[in-house]
């Protein structure tokens, strides 16, 4: 009896991300995974349609799938809409944020076997968006820590580390000087703590001396659990400790719903180029692909995509060399199938812009 397909929403994204959710289709369906696309457009290219980035019906296609692949979107920086993602996560709930960083054979970096995953608190925090203009020449923005939030994400990823073999969690704050907020969030992280002791071990660390301790002895951590703004931050000293954005990969999970996407940005100046890195995304696939308890099909993606990486023949170009996007992921399909013993998959290249409806649904 055949499995059943899984459903699952694609949102292209705007830039380099139709381009990428293309080359990350393609590796997936590859895979041998059976899913269900249901293609919906969010960004700048809805603005004049529907008057808002994130129209409705983006929303009801998560809610009615749970999980989604995302590719990058814009947002203005200083102006314009909020964030897509920031919104996304919170009218969905997406309330835990996970960003692992993993070195990889064949990309530069000064470090080697780097493992960390980072938790980050996704509702809350300074990106609660609470903030005003106090008088004409000050600005005041509102940081928010509940004890039910903090909580949640610490028993996250205490969890988290349970079911992956990790062995510590590192709780990051400023209490020193936050005492109330940033306090309550470490006051949480421990009470929770005590629930595994003996299974995981617990510490804690000031976000400050997190970041130096991170460049200087990596190897010393496992999993960071971390209010928001923290969190966006250290992540992105982490993707730097492997490589860059370009290779780090993001999960946004909820009780309702699953949103999976690349940390880095929409390039849009690379957008139709075909020389764009689609690593990240796919490696956000790998996360979606055990998200739906589709564990060989995302070690076989994740295998090959290392593999392809470490021979640097078929690679692009910011990781050194002169391979097409559409190449690259016709590389990392060939490797699957060598690795399985059977001929390539040629999964059909599917449309990149991808309209709203049902004629994007495949």
């Amino acid at each position: 009896m055949l499995a059943m397909p899984h459903r699952v929403t694609l949102i292209p994204g705007d830039g380099i991300g139709p381009e990428l959710a293309a080359a990350t289709r393609r590796v997936i369906d590859a895979s041998g995974v059976q899913i269900d696309w249901e293609v919906v457009i969010a960004g700048e290219s809805v603005m004049a349609e529907h008057g808002t980035p994130l129209p409705e019906g983006v929303l009801e296609s998560i809610r009615r799938n749970r999980v989604a692949l995302k590719g990058p979107i814009t947002t203005p920086v200083g102006e314009g809409f909020r964030s897509v993602n920031v919104t996304l996560r919170q009218a969905l709930n997406l309330y835990a944020n996970l960003r692992p960083a993993r070195s990889m054979k064949g990309i530069e970096s000064r470090y080697e076997d780097v493992d960390l995953v980072i938790v980050r608190e996704n509702t809350e925090d300074l990106y609660a968006g609470i903030e005003h203009m106090v008088g004409r020449d000050a600005a005041e923005s509102i940081k928010i820590i509940t004890r039910e939030a903090s909580e949640r994400i610490a028993r996250f990823a205490f969890e988290y580390a349970v079911a992956n073999g990790r062995r510590k969690v590192t709780a990051v704050h400023k209490a020193n000087i936050m005492k109330l907020s940033d306090g309550l969030f470490l006051e949480c992280a421990r009470a929770v703590a005590a629930d595994y002791e003996g299974r995981v071990e617990f510490e804690d660390r000031i976000v400050d001396n997190m970041c130096m301790q991170l460049v200087q002895k990596p190897e010393l951590y496992d999993v960071l659990v971390l209010p928001n703004l923290y969190g966006d931050i250290v992540s992105d000293l982490a993707a730097g400790l492997v490589g860059g954005l370009g290779v780090a990969p993001g999960a946004n999970i909820g009780t309702e719903a699953a949103v999976f996407e690349p940390v880095h940005g929409s390039a849009p100046k690379y957008a139709g180029q075909n020389r764009a890195n689609p690593t990240a995304l796919i490696l956000s696939g790998v996360l979606m692909l055990r998200h739906l308890g589709e564990t060989a099909a995302a070690d076989r993606v994740e295998n090959a995509l290392r593999a392809v990486i470490a021979e640097g023949r078929s690679t692009p170009p910011d990781l050194g060399g002169s391979c097409g996007t559409r190449e690259f992921a016709d590389a990392i399909i060939e490797r699957m199938a060598a690795d399985t013993g059977s001929a390539p998959a040629a999964p059909a290249e599917p449309a990149a812009s991808g309209a709203a409806g049902p004629a994007a649904t495949s």
